[in-house]
């Protein structure tokens, strides 16, 4: 039981990463949190995790609105009482557009879902973590965040920013018991394909060029047991870093 009687908040925890980050985190004794904007998805889950002994409750979450991420930390500690991990990793993606073909309305909401929502749950995260005099941060990034032909300009853009936030938060937290690492999947099997509209042809075959280099696409779970490290106390002097979970894609 690596996260025993630890109080845990996934993001995004209805389906793909998410989910298997979720029931991974309940396998090995954690409380979880199952967020999602998607309520029905997020209580399959719950359901899934009581039936094989776990604690879970569900909390609708639009992540990108203010109102939402504060009910969702609220509701965590009338449940729970504490929070020990905040795990983001709700996403969406672009539609492969270069800067020349992106909108304003794209990189906005992009922006919104990706980076700005990370930041301000991170934010809420922190003050509670100062508080209590411990806590732990996990962002699943992308691979996306640390080089520039994974996606478009705005996702791609918005992960590198996601990067750089958990870096900074684990300098300026480092001597107060407060952690903060990434994950930076390559292909993982997911529907995060669903969130894709009107994908620009030229930045669709660009991006394309590496996929022939690209190992095989990962599992879920396969991202679940990093999420599992970075938030035990296994990985207490492993603080600042990214970590690519890729099958050694971007080794090349």
């Amino acid at each position: 039981m690596r996260l025993d009687g630890k109080v845990a908040i996934i993001t995004g925890a209805a389906s793909g990463m998410g989910k298997a980050i979720a029931e991974g985190y309940a396998k090995e004794g954690a409380k979880v949190v199952v967020s999602d904007l998607n309520l029905d998805g997020a209580k399959l889950v719950v359901e899934g995790i009581k039936a094989s002994g776990g604690e879970a409750i569900a909390v609708q979450t639009n992540v990108a609105s203010d109102d939402d991420l504060q009910r969702l930390f609220t509701e965590t500690k009338q449940a729970f009482g504490t929070l020990d991990i905040l795990v983001n990793n709700a996403g969406i993606m672009d539609g492969m557009e270069p800067v020349g073909e992106v909108t304003d309305e794209r990189w906005e909401k992009v922006f919104a879902v990706n980076t700005l929502a990370v930041m301000k749950s991170m934010r809420i995260a922190i003050n509670l973590f100062l508080e209590q005099g411990h806590g732990t941060i996990v962002n699943n990034i992308s691979a996306g965040g640390l080089y520039g032909a994974r996606a478009g300009a705005a996702y791609t853009a918005s992960k590198h920013a996601v990067v750089g936030l958990t870096k900074n938060t684990a300098f300026m937290y480092a001597d107060k018991n407060i952690r903060c690492n990434g994950i930076a999947p390559g292909a993982v099997i997911t529907n995060i394909a669903s969130t894709m509209t009107n994908v620009s042809e030229f930045g669709a075959g660009r991006q394309s060029l590496g996929l022939a280099i690209n190992p095989r696409a990962g599992q879920p779970e396969e991202i679940a047991q990093m999420a599992i490290f970075l938030g035990s106390d296994e990985s207490s002097f492993v603080n600042g870093q990214v970590i690519a979970v890729d099958g050694g894609w971007t080794a090349y």
